[in-house]
């Protein structure tokens, strides 16, 4: 019987399968191609509703150990299966795909219940390169043939807090520049009418205490640079994170030294740092104190369905991939309650929204 899911869910699963079907992965390179370095995979930890697996790649076969059983299944079956999958991923317009015929039984087969893995760290699976026996890396996936959970998810916790000065505005105006149509550039728009009528907005704070702090790890003045790097997004369309580091050196918002922006690479070098936390598991609203989290690398599948592997141990290459392959993106304003002047302790502030996530090409 067909059941449906989403690519998200179907585009980890086919990772999962290539990867014991293959035994190895391609590290990836900057620009998200299949690099000529493989790494062997030995063994894939997995988690499910009831209990962990483990898949041992052996020459022919995978064998699975779970608590109460062990069996084996051809490794090619896995091969055949992602191929199906992917198949149906790429030819369906929608969201939610049906099952290919003969996936369900296979997936009763190797008790597969959960499409996504449910793992209390973060982790999507945790690979075993080399030996059985190696120390676990945990990965997170992300598929640019789906939609793609982001780095940063925006949320309350992740707004910047501008504070409005240079005029006070009258209740009715504040309602009016609030009233704006919903659009795509409705905090662009706002913005732009606070400044027209004679109004200044200024970075003031993060709104949450715990995001803060987490930024200021980075660097006491980050927040600062980010609140700036979201604020030309809206404004200028720019969402790559490249393009935007580009417009923040020439803005300087920190009023550092050229020598210091242009032979030491001060803003790359804070960004790429962020986004690597980001990626490693700093989180808004959670409590980030530099240690290493239980991921410690991203799985990318391309648009062809190859597997990529990007691993913090690869430091430069994990960093400069992020750098040029990831982008800010709008959040919700009424989930994530920002885009609009609200007024606190008789001062009014405009909150905007960090969140960022993978590029799809």
């Amino acid at each position: 019987m067909a059941f449906e899911a989403t690519k998200r869910e179907w585009c980890e699963l086919v990772t999962f399968f290539r990867l014991l079907a293959d035994g190895k992965v391609a590290l990836g390179t900057v620009d998200a191609k299949k690099g000529s370095i493989c790494w062997p995979i030995a063994m894939i930890q997995r988690a499910e509703h009831d209990g962990t697996r483990r898949y041992y790649i052996e020459k022919e076969d995978i064998r699975i150990e779970s608590e109460n059983s062990t069996r084996s299944i051809p490794r090619e079956d896995f091969s055949i299966v992602a191929d199906l999958i992917i198949q149906a991923v790429k030819s369906s317009s929608g969201n939610e795909v049906t099952s290919p015929a003969g996936v369900e039984e296979f997936l009763d087969e190797v008790a597969i219940f959960d499409l996504e893995a449910k793992t209390e760290d973060r982790t999507d699976f945790s690979i075993a390169f080399w030996h059985p026996e190696a120390p676990l890396s945990g990965f997170i996936v992300r598929s640019r043939l789906s939609v793609m959970n982001p780095l940063l998810d925006g949320g309350r916790a992740a707004n910047l807090k501008l504070e409005q000065s240079g005029i006070k505005f009258a209740t009715p105006t504040v309602n009016k520049i609030n009233a704006l149509p919903e659009s795509p550039t409705e905090v662009a728009e706002r913005i732009m009418m606070i400044e027209r009528l004679g109004g200044v907005l200024k970075y003031s704070d993060v709104a949450d205490r715990v995001f803060r702090s987490n930024l200021s790890m980075i660097d006491l003045h980050f927040p600062r640079v980010l609140a700036e790097m979201v604020r030309i997004m809206h404004l200028d369309n720019v969402t790559r994170i490249s393009e935007l580091t580009g417009l923040i050196k020439q803005i300087n918002p920190l009023k550092i030294k050229d020598e210091l922006i242009n032979k030491h690479c001060f803003y790359e070098f804070k960004i790429k740092q962020f986004l690597m936390a980001l990626a490693l598991g700093m989180r808004p609203a959670k409590i980030y104190n530099g240690q290493d989290s239980a991921v410690e690398g991203i799985l990318l599948m391309d648009g062809s369905g190859n597997v990529l592997c990007y691993h913090k141990s690869e430091k430069q290459m994990m960093e400069d991939f992020l750098f040029w392959n990831s982008r800010l993106e709008k959040g919700s304003l009424d989930k994530d309650k920002y885009g609009f002047l609200e007024k606190e302790n008789g001062t009014y502030y405009f909150k905007l929204n960090a969140k960022i996530g993978l590029t799809k090409r």
